[in-house]
């Protein structure tokens, strides 16, 4: 199952090996991933591969540490829900 991490905050030093350490702690592989830098808004997507979905919960558990740290918005979803809220 695969399933969509989306990264919202100010840039700052560290988000992105706090988010990926995070994810590697939990035996996540990350499939794609995107992030970019708009003025001081750093935003990231990555597409992810979990073997279950009860992992969902632990990783949206485990995210929260470093939104407190850092002031992120972190959120986690299954792909196909992503996409079905997204649908143009």
């Amino acid at each position: 199952m695969r399933a969509v991490v989306s990264v919202i905050g100010k840039d700052q030093v560290g988000i992105i090996a706090k988010v990926t350490t995070v994810l590697s702690e939990n035996h996540v592989n990350i499939s794609d991933i995107s992030q970019t830098i708009l003025q001081d808004f750093f935003t990231m997507m990555m597409l992810i591969d979990i073997d279950d979905i009860k992992k969902l919960a632990q990783l949206k558990q485990a995210f929260e540490p470093v939104e407190k740290e850092l002031g992120l918005k972190i959120s986690i979803q299954r792909e196909e829900i992503f996409q079905a809220m997204h649908r143009v």
